[in-house]
């Protein structure tokens, strides 16, 4: 990876450690993490476990995904669909409009910046583009591996969360739902997921 790689990926991960959000390493200790490190960390896994040859802009794409996130929480919109969708297109052309900052910053060029802000907004999914896929099958992996049973519990709305997971499953392509099915879950989550699939 080149230089100025590792330089936008270190001015990524400063604005992630910043998230007064904390998640515990393990359960047996009290070490702690920034959630939004923690999250950019398993993108970056599953990633690397979906595609080790991932290209630069990929990474940094993937890495960014959440940027600075906490600091337009969703109760700043209002509870409605409506507001959902509000908060989230407002939430990825903001983290995309940082990492490109970013990444014009580390030394990259304005199309190269502008390709990865390009992929944070994930354009080009409904036209099946490779990379905007590959992001939106590792999005869906941390979802399933990393919060869907809190969501889960959050929720306890069985029918509402198997309409959830269908439309989970429709975004990821052969490759990312065989992935998922991989996945260690809860019995409860697991049986969740069967019936969604059924």
């Amino acid at each position: 990876m080149s230089d100025k790689f590792h330089k936008a990926l270190a001015a990524i991960d400063a604005a992630h450690s910043e998230d007064p959000n904390l998640k515990k390493i393990d359960d047996n200790s009290d070490n702690t993490i920034p959630y939004e490190l923690h999250y950019a960390q398993k993108m970056t896994s599953y990633l690397n476990a979906y595609n080790a040859n991932a290209s630069e802009l990929l990474r940094l794409a993937i890495r960014a995904q959440h940027l600075r996130r906490w600091e337009v929480p969703r109760s700043s919109y209002p509870a409605t669909k409506a507001g959902y969708f509000g908060w989230r297109t407002y939430l990825k052309n903001r983290q995309a409009e940082l990492a490109q900052e970013m990444c014009a910053a580390a030394g990259y060029s304005q199309p190269e910046a502008e390709r990865v802000a390009a992929l944070v907004r994930k354009e080009g999914l409904r036209q099946e583009e490779q990379e905007t896929q590959t992001l939106e099958d590792v999005a869906c992996l941390v979802f399933l591996d990393d919060q869907f049973e809190a969501f889960e519990q959050e929720i306890n709305d069985e029918e509402k969360m198997v309409g959830i997971l269908k439309k989970t499953w429709a975004k990821m392509s052969d490759k990312g739902r065989g992935m998922a099915l991989q996945i260690t879950m809860s019995d409860r989550c697991r049986g969740l997921v069967q019936k969604a699939l059924a």
